[in-house]
């Protein structure tokens, strides 16, 4: 069985103006740090779910819970997650509370991962 090639330079050849100039236009590290813990949150299917159906309208956590099939407990704990990452916000209303997408990146962001996973 062939070994796939390895992916490296054939020769070692540093190109140090590219070098120079890619290092200066890196973000910084920590928020290079802060955007791949963002990505995180979005690596759960349950969150995903949520997110998705807060794109149709404004939710309680009860009507969240009954939509996807899980207690209400499991959906505060991840509706935390969301709001601790700016992803959803809440209004109350009496003593009810209503989640919704914080701002319409939120959905930007996902149409754009299905318009990738579509290619």
């Amino acid at each position: 069985m062939k070994q796939p090639e390895a992916e490296c330079c054939e020769e070692l050849e540093i190109h140090t103006d590219t070098v120079e100039k890619l290092k200066e236009l890196l973000p910084p590290e920590e928020l290079l740090y802060d955007l791949a813990e963002l990505f995180k949150v979005f690596g759960d299917s349950t969150r995903i779910k949520i997110l998705y159906a807060l794109f149709e309208s404004e939710l309680c956590v009860c009507d969240i819970a009954q939509t996807l099939g899980m207690t209400q407990t499991a959906v505060s704990h991840q509706l935390r997650v969301l709001k601790a990452n700016k992803l959803v916000k809440f209004r109350k209303e009496g003593k009810n509370v209503f989640y919704s997408l914080d701002d319409d990146h939120v959905r930007r962001i996902i149409d754009q991962g299905m318009e990738h996973l579509g290619e």
